[in-house]
């Protein structure tokens, strides 16, 4: 099969189109012709060297796609061939077919592109279970939602806006920002515009936000913590701006009571992805069916093009994600 292959680390330029084997499905698991793949972050770190895939994953880029069901493994109870599905992989998206278990295979709603439905997995699943597994986000509590116009910020905040949650984000430009506030933002700061601490205060409440998503760490890190009410959690989902911390004021941990947590999907295991596949289906499908919940693609590349998709995310520009079209 065909398949986007990185002939050695390094920039976008790396990438080419070749052929790969074609993958088997094994018990429990489909073989989907896929139609559309998402970019991720994980997909340029992977591209420069420094994001190895799990132990057996496919070194294939792209962790989640949308296609249609070629066939199935042995055991494969509900799932059936020619059904519309999109899913979370650990690698393997960028490919004309690509192996999913049934248990992580989603449903792609009625009048959904396949492009639409391959924005969904990776970023959705990540917000989904970082403010709720990990931080037990509830109705009526603040959220602070980092980078809100990338693709988990932008799912972030419409799942925490469905939970009853008050958001704010942050973002890198007026137009983003704007963009937050349409996906139900009740407040969003201009981050490129100076510290952001005290225009979150004055957006969420002087006592502060419950619960902080962050992808940028180090930069943040101090300014996150003054913002945090008693008992808020932080939870660190990249380090993108830096990953090292010069000085802890341990005392404000102590004081208000302060939980930071780290946490990444691709190497979780597939009982855990599984679970929280079907958690998030339970929340989430009935509300893509009303569009209460919503994909953000921003861009739709040809495949042929990816070096030009991984540098458009590189730049920093898109709003939502951006999104292989793959014949």
């Amino acid at each position: 099969m065909k398949a986007v292959i990185l002939r050695r680390p390094g920039g976008a330029e790396q990438l080419t189109i070749g052929e790969v084997p074609t993958p088997t499905p094994a018990a429990g698991e489909l073989l989907v012709r896929v139609h559309a793949a998402a970019l991720n972050r994980a997909d340029i770190l992977q591209r420069e060297g420094n994001y190895p895939p799990p132990p057996g994953a496919s070194e294939v880029l792209g962790l989640d796609m949308a296609g249609v069901v070629e066939a199935v493994g042995p055991g494969v109870g509900k799932v059936r061939s020619g059904d519309r599905v999109c899913g979370l992989l650990p690698g393997g998206g960028y490919a004309e077919f690509a192996v999913l278990p049934e248990a992580l295979a989603i449903p792609i709603p009625e009048g959904w592109s396949f492009e639409q439905a391959a924005a969904v997995p990776e970023v959705f699943l990540t917000a989904f279970q970082t403010l709720f597994w990990i931080g037990r986000l509830a109705a009526g509590e603040r959220a602070l939602v980092h980078a809100g116009a990338s693709g988990v910020g932008s799912a972030a905040i419409q799942l925490a806006r469905e939970a009853g949650a008050t958001v704010v984000a942050t973002a890198g430009s007026p137009e983003k920002c704007a963009a937050c506030r349409d996906l139900g933002a009740a407040a969003a700061v201009n981050h490129r515009e100076g510290p952001f601490a005290e225009a979150v205060l004055a957006a969420a409440g002087d006592q502060g936000v419950d619960l902080i998503l962050d992808f940028v760490a180090a930069p943040y890190f101090e300014q996150n913590l003054s913002i945090l009410r008693a008992d808020g959690r932080l939870v660190l989902i990249s380090t993108l701006g830096g990953g090292t911390v010069q000085a802890v004021k341990l005392g404000t941990l102590i004081a208000k009571r302060l939980q930071i947590t780290g946490t990444t999907l691709r190497g979780r295991s597939a009982e855990y992805k599984a679970r929280l596949t079907l958690d998030f289906s339970e929340f989430a499908l009935e509300r893509f069916a009303r569009g209460a919940l919503k994909p953000v693609v921003d861009s739709i590349y040809p495949w042929e093009r990816v070096a030009e998709a991984h540098r458009h995310m590189e730049a920093n520009r898109n709003i939502g994600k951006i999104v292989l079209s793959i014949p």
